[in-house]
């Protein structure tokens, strides 16, 4: 009669508890963190079946070209420009806002102050009273700037008088724009509408524009992307930490700086010394040069557009014009200013996620320190952020290489398959507003895209005739 084995090890398949046991009784164990695809849900379960099956060949084909373009262009930094001599299809009354289209009533609090402070800063209304009558009776013209090729931070309203960076992608023969940095404390794009905030925007037009835009003539087009490398490399994540990358960057301007001709160059000098996010803006520009160009490839599972408004959250795949939407997510993971907290704080708002999609931001939490503070507190879980990510993308950047892990390359190339096949979403690094009394910023944090936009997409793909 056959007896029973005394010793046995275990492969354990998702059940938890089980496994537990298992140790508990001494023997080994080797866990496969399984579990059921896209949540049990059959719609999904389906088209991921038909995406990963019959169609597969056609979508790894497009997705490969797709991150080719993500990773291999150099989008350089070839002039600033006033917003209105430079965007296509940016009319002369008009507001460019971050995330997909909102109308002005259905605005967050601080996006409507941002957009009201741009108005009067525009000389269209004399006061924030007059620019909310003019909003509210959609007399000024409100567009997503995405539509327009360009990306805003946070709750940035950008106007046709408001400088912005020009990126061109000599590779794809397209150009991105993004505005020049506000800086911090009282200002628009942090949701404030005072009198200092109103007068940061004249000063952007008027002095730190042209004086900006006359250095980088002088000195010649910038790989803007690959200052970004080295910023990584020196323990930024490019999204919110940018200090040695605004440094770097600085350094190659700051002879042309010196030599500039403009009157207020002093003034502008001190701008710049005492604004470590100035970089910023321009790495999303270059982000969003080659977002734009991977977007032009029809038929791929790839995420080239992930925008918030305050209100929703929207993500486009490679080769469609279509928004998925869902709501904007909280701020999970924060630090906050003093007396402040969840209950004071609005949605995870701005186009700044564009640098997640190509590698920078999330993606490169495992090198930055910064982000440690907000996931845990150790490099070990920033690491597992990283390392998170990685599940969810198609391939790790040629460009960006983080030394904490082996130099190993970030995730780039968000595949909307795996993230709802795993119920994964991308993590964006962020600051964190105040919801509704304008003071401004109260944090920074990490948010989690909801999975339902990316649910959305997965079934859009999957309806598209192979």
């Amino acid at each position: 009669m056959p007896t029973l084995p005394q010793w046995a090890e275990v492969v354990n398949v998702g059940l938890g508890l089980f496994g537990e046991a298992i140790v508990a009784q001494g023997h080994p164990l080797a866990v496969v963190d399984w579990r059921i695809p896209a949540g049990g849900d059959m719609d999904l379960v389906a088209a991921l079946g038909r995406l990963y099956g019959r169609r597969s060949a056609a979508i790894d084909a497009a997705n490969a070209e797709v991150l080719r373009r993500l990773d291999e262009a150099t989008p350089q930094l070839v002039a600033v420009a006033p917003a209105g001599d430079v965007i296509p299809g940016l009319a002369d009354r008009m507001l460019l806002h971050c995330g997909p289209p909102i109308a002005y009533r259905d605005a967050c609090d601080p996006l409507r102050r941002s957009l009201r402070a741009a108005v009067v800063a525009e000389g269209w209304a004399a006061g924030v009273d007059e620019a909310d009558r003019l909003l509210a009776g959609e007399e000024v013209l409100l567009d997503a700037a995405n539509a327009h090729d360009t990306v805003v931070p946070m709750v940035t309203a950008l106007g046709p008088s408001q400088p912005v960076w020009v990126a061109e992608n000599p590779a794809g023969g397209n150009r991105a724009f993004a505005p020049l940095n506000q800086g911090p404390g009282e200002t628009p794009w942090f949701g404030r509408e005072t009198p200092a905030a109103i007068e940061r925007l004249r000063f952007l037009a008027a002095g730190v524009g042209p004086v900006v835009a006359e250095a980088l003539q002088e000195h010649g087009p910038i790989d803007v992307l690959g200052l970004a490398a080295q910023g990584v490399q020196m323990g930024d994540d490019v999204h919110i930490r940018v200090q040695a990358s605004t440094n770097l960057f600085l350094r190659n301007l700051l002879p042309h700086l010196v030599a500039a001709s403009h009157p207020a160059r002093v003034e502008v000098a001190r701008f710049l010394s005492g604004n470590h996010l100035f970089f910023l803006t321009a790495a999303m520009a270059g982000a969003r040069a080659l977002t734009g160009w991977a977007a032009q490839v029809p038929g791929s599972s790839i995420v080239t557009t992930m925008a918030r408004n305050g209100s929703t959250l929207g993500i486009k795949l490679a080769g469609s014009d279509d928004w998925h939407l869902t709501d904007a997510p909280p701020i999970g993971d924060a630090l906050y200013y003093s007396g402040q907290g969840p209950e004071t704080s609005a949605r995870d708002v701005g186009d700044s996620a564009v640098l997640e999609l190509v590698g920078l931001g999330g993606p490169a939490a495992a090198g930055s320190p910064s982000v440690a503070a907000f996931v845990g507190g150790s490099m070990s879980d920033a690491a597992a952020m990283t390392a998170q990510l990685d599940l969810i993308c198609v391939g790790r950047s040629t460009r960006f290489k983080l030394p904490t892990v082996g130099w190993r390359g970030t995730p780039v190339g968000v595949d909307v398959r795996k993230v709802v096949e795993l119920g994964v979403t991308p993590k964006v690094t962020t600051g964190i507003l105040h919801a509704s009394d304008g003071s401004g910023q109260v944090g920074a944090g990490v948010a989690t895209a909801p999975v339902e936009c990316f649910q959305s997409a997965l079934l859009a793909l999957d309806r598209v005739p192979s």
